[in-house]
């Protein structure tokens, strides 16, 4: 069973939030807080595997509640930013401090679940247009190969293109089907690739990948 905390200053939201997970036979929901620092506590007692964090909330935003949460060095959920805004500097933010994934309150309910699943599996999750909006202000950057770092300069071919796609949000699956790979050879790439760039996460080498100019323009397709 998967445990979720829901965090949104809106009570109608959180409502709405907790009918569609607990519609799903494999998550529960263990908790709602109306700000961060309510997330922070009822996190500390209830243990969730995801968080559910809205952005704006009053006494603790979303981006500094997750930033504590997982800072903590305690074994810490995962954490998907749902916000009805999609300004780049909350999304960079919010991918910085770890933030697994990142969806828009305009999102249908089973993306939600889809997030919420993909989140204790391991994959980053990213709205369509956010991801758009990412890769379209980052590849204003210095070009790749132009400011990479030694640890990327290690990294394959087929490692520097999974890399890219995982950069563009694409699950293990879609990654697989579009290099017609088996999923197994994804998750070993994606293994080497964070090894490699010495990142704990999909979402760190995503903050890597942008950083240093490995996402391509052609990734906006």
């Amino acid at each position: 069973m998967i445990r979720v905390l829901v965090a949104d200053d809106e009570a109608l939201v959180r409502g709405g939030l907790r009918m569609i997970l607990e519609a799903q036979p494999d998550i529960e929901i263990v908790g709602e807080a109306e700000d961060g620092r309510a997330a922070l506590e009822l996190a500390t007692r209830t243990h969730p595997d995801v968080v559910v964090m809205d952005i704006r909330m009053p006494t603790l935003d979303g981006i500094e509640a997750t930033r504590l949460l997982l800072g903590s060095g305690t074994p810490a959920p995962r954490v998907i930013v749902l916000t009805t805004f999609d300004l780049d500097e909350y999304v960079y933010e919010a991918l910085r401090v770890g933030a697994t994934g990142f969806l828009l309150k305009s999102a249908r309910p089973q993306e939600l679940v889809t997030a919420v699943r993909s989140a204790v599996a391991g994959d980053m999750l990213l709205a369509p247009q956010i991801t758009r909006r990412l890769v379209e202000s980052f590849v204003r950057r210095p070009p790749p190969g132009g400011s990479a770092s030694s640890e990327l300069a290690t990294l394959t071919n087929r490692e520097l293109e999974v890399l890219r796609h995982i950069a563009c949000g694409r699950s293990n699956a879609e990654i697989a089907g579009l290099l017609y790979v088996t999923e197994e050879t994804v998750k070993t790439h994606a293994s080497r690739i964070f090894m490699k760039l010495g990142v704990r996460d999909r979402t760190q080498a995503v903050i890597v990948a942008y950083e240093h100019g490995v996402v391509e323009p052609a990734a906006r397709a």
